[in-house]
């Protein structure tokens, strides 16, 4: 990801720039002064740029950890929901083991079945056998369908969840970021070029024109980075 100008970049263009107005022009003092405030923009600028690309890698590296995040952690809640879902299915063969038992009226058989029911299965049917479901129409289908029954790995899925899309949204808005620092850098390297070929041009107006122009795009960076959400640390 780039990260901006290199603020060795910027001195050789404001030495290169210094030279070359010392070369080409005459140093009356509007000359000079105009000289002094194109090398003020260009350190200005130097400076600006180092920090931009900081804050650029800074908003990417954090970017790509958040998603790495998110995708670990939707591993992790894919795992868990999957292990409920073999619980849960663990829990229907054992119940359907008990029903063929209770269908062909064998009682032995059917005290084997519970003894393989889980805990907290055993619960939720009980819970189930007291809602009389034989001979109550309105009784619930079975006992997965009791509000008894709770599996933990769905509820641990769920939560992993939201913390997965939690992480994509924060890697989502950090990469916006370091991409806004990498619009702002652009900017600063527009403000670079106008101020290294205003030196250029022996029409002074140019020169000046081409400073103011590079001054307003100069401040309008400034202001972007001001209120840019600063580099995690």
């Amino acid at each position: 990801m780039p990260e901006g100008l290199s603020p060795t970049e910027v001195g050789k263009e404001l030495a290169d720039h210094k030279e070359h107005v010392a070369t080409h022009h005459d140093e009356d003092g509007h000359s000079r002064t105009l000289t002094i405030l194109e090398a003020i923009l260009l350190a200005v600028v130097a400076v600006l740029a180092a920090w931009s690309g900081y804050a650029s890698a800074k908003w990417g590296t954090d970017a790509s950890l958040k998603l790495a995040k998110a995708s670990a952690t939707r591993t992790v809640a894919n795992r868990v929901d999957l292990e409920g879902f073999e619980t849960k299915n663990f829990d229907a063969l054992t119940f359907n083991a008990w029903f063929d038992a209770y269908a062909a009226r064998d009682p032995q058989a059917m005290v084997v079945a519970e003894r393989r029911f889980r805990p907290q299965f055993d619960v939720a049917f009980k819970a189930w056998l007291a809602t009389d479901p034989f001979t109550n129409p309105s009784a619930p289908k079975g006992p997965t369908y009791m509000p008894q029954y709770v599996q933990p790995e769905q509820k641990l899925s769920t939560a992993l969840d939201t913390k997965a899309d939690a992480y994509y949204l924060e890697g989502q808005q950090a990469g916006a970021n370091s991409d806004n620092y990498v619009r702002t850098t652009v900017y600063l390297a527009s403000v670079l070029f106008l101020v290294g070929i205003s030196g250029h041009f022996a029409v002074r107006t140019a020169r000046i024109g081409l400073v103011a122009i590079g001054g307003v795009i100069l401040t309008f960076s400034i202001i972007l980075l001001i209120v840019a959400p600063k580099p995690p640390v």
